[in-house]
């Protein structure tokens, strides 16, 4: 069964899919120095607008675009929803550990000053008898929790899937996958599994991530991951990625369905190919068997051969290893005149949602037979045919690559309509 795309939503620092579009082909960048947390230091970030975005704001946005470039009215019953995000609620999370952590720390200094007054000249044995409430006693009648109980409920890392499937009134089947930066593309897959295997006709997939938290941005600095300058992909002097917020859906249907109700088709979802390494944490494989053998079931379920690729849209964060990784493993399987790029010099590092914008961005390539560069690259490390400008360019099939930690790995042909 042939799935198509009828619909995209997608909201990056460079703007909405049309925009974003325009200002990438322009060689734009939606990358600036940004201070969203006192307590850390200024550095180059993709935030969509002024400060960090909420993650059900965006999820919302995004989901309203697609549903409305798909021309579909609401509400959708039997619509399928498989939405992804590799950080979630985190930003909600730590929020609510700060608050608590503040409040507690609110609550033990007016204990320690009533206790004060009222043993005023008690000995320090009799003191030390005072327990604080712990962490893993709350909550508990006096413990000072910021929220109640059944708010917590709502930053489980499924509910922003949920949200989803209320705004629009599905009650059809709900997946939210998380498989670090994958996550866009096994997101994808699992709704062209839904369609193909009859569980429902249409679905809505992809990923959004809202990243941008006191703890991400520190972690990945101790690992020395993030650039202090810009995002340069594949670059000889690449330094790193740079954090970005944003995230894509498409409305999926089964060709017959879309045809039937005369909807516009941007391209089909011909195949995808999921591994993963089973080896390292935040590494990938030597000599990249996994990764090989995902692109390679990738070609394989499309009935294409690597010489029917017209564009790779690399994940290309602009880290050492990734980019010298993924630059062999293109070298070996594909042709030396492929099209290469990679948009996240543009906008940023979106982790979980990078290859949901990547699959958009190909679609867009379809669309227009247009090959958007590889923003901020000055230098190219490799010898690759990298698209250093946008060109015009026959484009009947692309790739998309997506690597995330923990060793996954995965891709996903787009094509037009065959």
């Amino acid at each position: 069964m042939d799935v198509v795309v009828t619909g995209i939503g997608l909201v990056s620092a460079l703007g909405t899919l049309d925009g974003s579009w325009k200002r990438l082909l322009s060689g734009e960048s939606g990358i600036r120095q940004h201070q969203p947390f006192i307590e850390l230091e200024r550095r180059p970030l993709a935030l969509i607008g002024t400060k960090p975005v909420d993650l059900i704001t965006l999820i919302r946005q995004v989901l309203t675009d697609a549903v409305q470039d798909a021309n579909l009215t609401l509400p959708l019953p039997d619509c399928g929803i498989v939405i992804g995000s590799s950080r979630g609620f985190q930003a909600n999370l730590e929020l609510l550990a700060s608050e608590g952590r503040g409040k507690k720390e609110e609550g033990r200094r007016k204990r320690e000053e009533g206790r004060g007054k009222r043993e005023e000249g008690r000995g320090k044995k009799e003191e030390d008898r005072e327990f604080s409430i712990t962490d893993s006693q709350c909550p508990m009648p006096n413990a000072q929790c910021p929220m109640p109980n059944s708010q917590f409920v709502n930053f489980l890392p499924h509910m922003g899937a949920i949200a989803a499937a209320r705004a629009i009134g599905s009650t059809g089947p709900v997946l939210a996958p998380m498989a670090a930066c994958a996550t866009g593309i096994w997101s994808i897959a699992r709704a062209v599994d839904l369609i193909r295997t009859g569980e429902c006709q249409r679905a809505i997939a992809g990923a959004v991530e809202a990243p941008i938290t006191p703890l991400t941005l520190a972690g990945f600095s101790r690992m020395g991951a993030l650039a202090n300058n810009g995002c340069y992909p594949f670059d000889e002097n690449r330094e790193g990625f740079v954090l970005g917020e944003g995230g894509a859906l498409f409305v999926l249907e089964s060709a017959e369905l879309a045809r039937r109700r005369g909807a516009k088709i941007y391209g089909q979802i011909s195949g995808f190919g999921l591994t993963n390494d089973a080896c390292h944490a935040n590494a990938p494989e030597l000599g990249g068997k996994s990764a090989i053998a995902a692109v390679n079931q990738c070609l394989k379920r499309s009935n294409l051969a690597a010489v029917d690729i017209d564009f790779i849209h690399a994940h290309g964060t602009a880290t050492e290893l990734n980019d010298r990784h993924e630059a062999l493993l293109i070298e070996k399987l594909f042709h030396r005149g492929v099209a290469v790029s990679s948009t996240k010099g543009a906008t940023g590092h979106t982790l979980g949602a990078s290859g949901a914008l990547g699959a958009a961005f190909c679609l867009m390539s379809l669309k227009y037979q247009m090959l958007p560069p590889c923003v901020g690259m000055k230098k190219p490390g490799f010898e690759l045919d990298f698209v250093r400008c946008a060109r015009s360019a026959i484009v009947r099939n692309a790739v998309c690559l997506s690597f995330g930690f923990g060793g996954q790995n995965a891709a996903i042909v787009l094509s037009g309509e065959r």
